[in-house]
């Protein structure tokens, strides 16, 4: 269990406080419930460069980190923005369920190509492109600029970011796991004698 491993697992449990801090400010308007809320996903979105910069530079990348660190991401923004996108909630602005639906499909589509190169391939190949992480850039202030009721003149470009680097991102690894299944052996057709 390397340091890296361990700022990643409290990043983590900081999900839960997160989201449940954000429901009580829907329920009961409460200031303070919004800002342990906003600090919490603040706190876990920094953890998240704390801990890449800790693999990096003290060589603590390990199976677990790399499994660890992406799950970390995808549950915390994932969670954010289903949170932002409950329309019955009147207390933020509400994320677009067009951006919600694309964030999700994405990722969902990311795990069933990693299945299906797992099964085929036995070995995934991931990598991470530079935009994937602008998307997380992008998806994180989108989430980080409603909770903080900042005005709203920039926040539509926060959201078109979010939309158009997170769909061109999928459509990489789509494009990155489709090489690696026609490089298998196990995608060739089979010779009948």
């Amino acid at each position: 269990m390397t340091t890296a491993n361990k700022v990643t697992i409290l990043r983590i449990l900081l999900i839960p406080f997160f989201v449940v801090q954000i429901l009580y400010y829907f329920r009961t308007g409460d200031e303070l419930h919004r800002t342990l809320g906003l600090l919490s996903f603040a706190v876990a979105a920094i953890l998240d460069g704390v801990d890449g910069y800790i693999a990096r530079h003290y060589n603590q990348k390990s199976e677990l980190g790399a499994m660890l660190d992406p799950l970390g991401d995808k549950l915390l923004l994932v969670s954010g923005i289903v949170l932002l996108s409950f329309t019955n909630q009147t207390r933020l602005r509400t994320m677009p369920l067009w951006l919600t639906a694309t964030i999700i499909s994405r990722d969902v589509l990311l795990v069933l190509g990693w299945a299906v190169i797992h099964l085929m391939c036995g070995k995934v190949t991931v990598r991470p492109r530079m935009l994937g992480k602008i998307a997380t850039v992008f998806q994180m202030a989108t989430v980080l600029w409603i909770l903080l009721k900042w005005k709203e003149a920039f926040l539509p470009y926060l959201i078109w970011g979010a939309l158009f680097s997170t769909a061109g991102s999928g459509l990489l690894y789509i494009w990155d796991g489709m090489r690696q299944l026609s490089a298998s052996p196990s995608s060739s057709p089979h010779s009948q004698q």
